[in-house]
């Protein structure tokens, strides 16, 4: 054999071996990989200070937090169509009512500094400056957030931890979960008497009664804005058109381990709707005493009759509230 059919030789025996001992390899590598299972729900930290809430893959709802913004809030809330079952601002004042994000947190009067709104003097921001932890499940994904309320001379007037959690329930609905904790930073802090605060919806412009026909109930059966204005009740219901021949809603649950439950809600025709936490009078803390609250919000499609949200309810009603950790 000359040196050339040698060489060759050579280079087929070296190639059979490279392609035995990648195969070898491969075979070994199929055999060790052992996934584990991908929860089906998730939160993702997203690029602009926002986590996108996932069932499967396909966002629920999104909540922003970016230092920028004058309180944390959620957008959009996708119902089972895929649309957004809240919108940012009044569909017929978006400057006036730009306050309304979606789905947030705020109040008119603490000490009597205005979280609620947006313009004038003497506002003060809600800002979370930390992103505590992400927790993905089969049956619930959360984020956990925390920041302070600021006067407009950026003194702390409030710290809070906030839980903004997915939850899957029995009868495979999404819910909302938001579990609240505020605490006094200083001697004393006065949340005033009004109707503006602590939870708000903005619903969309074809669910509202006034703009799209939609409907209003509350767990006493009672309908639209002349019958639930300033109702205490255990959870209120809108719902109306998406799309052509869709209706879908989302039902705001009180947690009877609030201290104002069963709470007053604020609710109008126009497509707002909020939980009322001092309408009755004003709630005091000390320096270093606390408040925790809990509210549901059940994603849902179809008009759903009041027994069928009651059910909900109760058992909403027998979860625990977050245990936040120092």
């Amino acid at each position: 054999m000359d040196q050339v059919a040698a060489a060759w030789l050579r280079k087929l025996c070296s190639m059979a071996w490279l392609l035995w001992a990648i195969k070898a390899l491969g075979q070994d590598t199929v055999a060790s990989f052992q996934p584990k299972p991908i929860p089906r729900l998730q939160a993702i930290p997203l690029p602009g200070a926002e986590v996108s809430l996932q069932q499967d893959g396909q966002e629920v709802f999104r909540f922003h937090h970016s230092s920028s913004l004058r309180r944390p809030h959620v957008y959009p809330v996708l119902g089972p169509s895929g649309r957004s079952l809240i919108r940012m601002g009044h569909p017929h004042d978006p400057m006036g009512h730009s306050h309304h994000n979606g789905f947030w947190v705020s109040h008119h009067q603490v000490n009597g500094i205005d979280f609620w709104a947006d313009h004038g003097a003497g506002k003060g921001q809600i800002l979370h400056d930390r992103i505590d932890s992400l927790e993905d499940g089969d049956r619930e994904a959360a984020v956990v957030s925390s920041g302070v309320w600021l006067d407009p001379d950026q003194v702390i007037v409030l710290r809070e931890k906030r839980r903004t959690a997915l939850h899957v329930t029995e009868s495979k609905q999404n819910l909302l979960l938001l579990d609240l904790y505020l605490e006094a930073a200083q001697p004393e802090v006065v949340f005033g008497k009004t109707p503006f605060g602590l939870v708000g919806v903005r619903m969309s412009k074809t669910i509202g009664v006034h703009d799209g026909g939609g409907r209003i109930l509350n767990a006493e059966g009672l309908m639209n804005e002349e019958g639930v204005f300033w109702k205490a009740s255990r959870w209120v219901d809108y719902a109306g058109l998406v799309a052509p021949g869709v209706v879908e809603g989302l039902t705001l649950m009180d947690h009877p381990s609030n201290p104002n439950h069963p709470t007053v809600f604020h609710v109008r025709n126009d497509g707002w709707m909020g939980a009322c936490l001092t309408f009755d009078g004003e709630r005091k803390l000390k320096q270093g005493e606390s408040l925790q609250l809990r509210y549901g919000l059940l994603i849902h499609s179809g008009m759903q009759q009041a027994a069928t949200l009651e059910l909900v309810w109760k058992a909403f009603s027998q979860t625990q509230p977050h245990v936040f950790t120092p």
